[in-house]
């Protein structure tokens, strides 16, 4: 017996599903190369208040087109500030900064521990979402991996500060992780871009008083490349990508949906060799191997459900 055939509109939208899971994971392994040339022209801090300054104004803007309440749910300022300082503050602001030392490549993947970071904090403060073994041993698995790229002389990855940068920018997937279950407990109610837009727009405030406090006398070039790394990343690489997951988390399962944290660091490493002539040795390889594996055994296996927050794949 065969099966009946698939109705042309069920193939369309399953299509155009995964049409839009690649588009994510291709914009999202493209930002971090698109980080690196936009320090070329914008200072680290000032770069990130401006990409969500422009990404805030359009979420806005697309949220009273819309029609939607910000301040729906029952505490949105909770989920304001929490998202804002964990979500994007502190990762971003780090992750800016330590780009100018650290390769784009590396950076991803560093950062693609932050679905590790979920599940361990998930099992803190979800009852519901403790650790299964199959989690668990993907944990393990992605942060041995971390332990063998220290192990490596990073220097020869671009000079003596890209050590000290790339252990301090473990700290940017830690916090976001704290940011997603923050939204996860706190968040009932509000819509996606609710959660997203006024965070952006409260880090782009607080980011911008940074820059002008440490960052008043650099030059600032908002010409040519790096203004227009700047716009792909507010309106790409936030406002439309943002949108774009939340609309898809919606429509397919989690745990697919989950194949863009262990993909985008792949384009990363890829992008970064390539078109960026970054320098990989094969223990720092090996070592990025076992994070994206560890990452995919313990979102396909075991911990799915806990680890589909966003900021994961978000750099």
């Amino acid at each position: 017996m065969t099966g009946a055939a698939e109705p042309p509109a069920d193939r369309r939208g399953r299509l155009l599903n995964y049409a839009t899971l690649g588009l994510l994971t291709l914009i999202w392994g493209t930002t971090w190369a698109a980080i690196r040339l936009g320090l070329r022209g914008i200072p680290p801090f000032t770069g990130v208040a401006l990409r969500f300054a422009i990404g805030a104004a359009a979420l806005l803007a697309a949220a009273r087109a819309l029609g939607v309440r910000l301040r729906g749910g029952p505490s949105p300022w909770r989920v304001w500030l929490a998202n804002g300082l964990m979500t994007f503050f502190i990762p971003y602001g780090v992750l800016y900064w330590a780009e100018q030392w650290v390769p784009s490549g590396l950076a991803a993947v560093l950062f693609a521990t932050s679905p590790l970071w979920v599940a361990l904090a998930a099992h803190v403060a979800l009852p519901a979402e403790r650790l299964r073994a199959a989690t668990a041993a993907g944990v393990l698995l992605g942060f041995a991996g971390v332990a063998v790229i220290f192990s490596e002389d990073l220097r020869a990855l671009g000079g003596p500060r890209v050590a000290g940068a790339a252990a301090l920018l473990l700290l940017a997937p830690l916090t976001s992780a704290v940011g997603v279950v923050a939204v996860k407990r706190w968040a009932a109610g509000m819509h996606p871009l609710a959660i997203v837009a006024m965070p952006m727009a409260l880090t782009a405030a607080a980011m911008g008083c940074v820059a002008l406090a440490t960052e008043a006398g650099q030059p600032v070039r908002l010409a040519g490349l790096p203004l227009a790394t700047l716009l792909y990343l507010a309106l790409c690489g936030s406002a439309l990508s943002f949108s774009l997951y939340f609309w898809l988390l919606g429509r397919l399962p989690a745990t697919t949906l989950s194949l863009i944290n262990y993909l985008t660091p792949i384009v990363a490493l890829l992008i970064g060799g390539t078109a960026l002539g970054e320098p990989f040795t094969p223990r720092t390889l090996a070592g990025s191997a076992l994070v994206v594996g560890g990452v995919a055994v313990a979102m396909r296996v075991g911990g799915a459900r806990a680890l589909r927050g966003r900021r994961s794949e978000v750099p």
